[in-house]
Parts: structure tokens; sequence; C-alpha cells
């Protein structure tokens, strides 16, 4: 039996009806027309579906929709509603990514950890990666970019 939900996504009230077994990627690919959380493994091992829920990035494809009323959700759109961000800027700036099927799930777990700890390690920002999985790039160009957007990487400074 569908029930009625309202998201706030991306900064804008959203109302859906859902079903009881509907993951949070089903309902924003399918129903909200939003792409950038890819379908991956399903299993919230690769990171590709990752959002922001109240500012804490997770893996949409575990989660029910059901659960979400009132709650927000940031996906890469509501990051680049101004334009881009400083790390969406170091990302291209380091060629972070080559095919960018990870792109949105990594930037939205770098700009977590931005968010509560605007000075992270090295291994800090490894560790708030380790849940997305880039084929393409090593990581490196990653972790450099968002240490730069941090002041750790020899780059440009919070600003």
């Amino acid at each position: 039996m569908k029930r009625s939900i309202t998201l706030n996504v991306n900064g804008e009230g959203r109302s859906v009806d859902v079903e009881p077994n509907e993951t949070l990627l089903e309902v924003l690919r399918e129903r909200l027309g939003i792409k950038s959380p890819k379908i991956g493994c399903e299993r919230g091992d690769c990171g590709s579906c990752t959002v922001l829920l109240d500012g804490r990035s997770v893996r949409s494809c575990l989660i029910l929709a059901v659960e979400l009323d009132g709650h927000e959700i940031v996906t890469i759109e509501g990051l680049s509603k101004n334009g881009l961000t400083e790390l969406q800027q170091a990302f291209i700036d380091n060629n972070s990514f080559q095919c960018g099927f990870c792109a949105p799930g990594i930037m939205l777990a770098a700009t977590e950890l931005l968010a509560r700890n605007p000075s992270p390690t090295e291994d800090e920002v490894k560790e708030a990666i380790s849940g997305n999985l880039c084929r393409c790039t090593g990581y490196e160009p990653i972790v450099k970019a968002v240490l730069e957007v941090s002041g750790k990487g020899g780059g440009r400074q919070n600003g």
C-alpha cells in the first residue's frame, strides 16, 4: 500500500507516493528524475548511490524511502545549485575523475567530511571516501583535491 511522503530534496519540498519496499535510490531516480545517484551494486558496497541525508553521507540503495518523511536529501545537483563549489573545482583542477561514475558519491562523502572536519588529515580523507569505489583514478588525485580545499595540500585555502 502506497504512502505519501514529503522530502526536502536539494532545497525543494517534494511529495511522492512510495511503496513500502522502495529504496531512496529508486525514488530519486525513477519518481523524481534525479539521476546522479547511480545504480551500482545495490548492496551498499560501492558508494555510487551516496547522497547526503540530513547532512550525513548514506547509501541510498539501503534506505527505505517510506522512513524518510520530512527529511532533507542532497544530491550532487543540490551542491551545484549556485555554481561549482570549491571542492568540485578542486576535483576538476586535479583531474580527480575519469569516467565520472563514482564522482557524485565521492564528492558527497568528501563534502560531509569537510563539513564535520574542515582540516582533515590524509588518513581521515582516505577513511571518509573508503566506502566509494573508483576504478579509474587510483584515488590519489581525489585525496589531493580534498586536502587542497582543506588547506593541507599546498593549494588554495578555504574561503
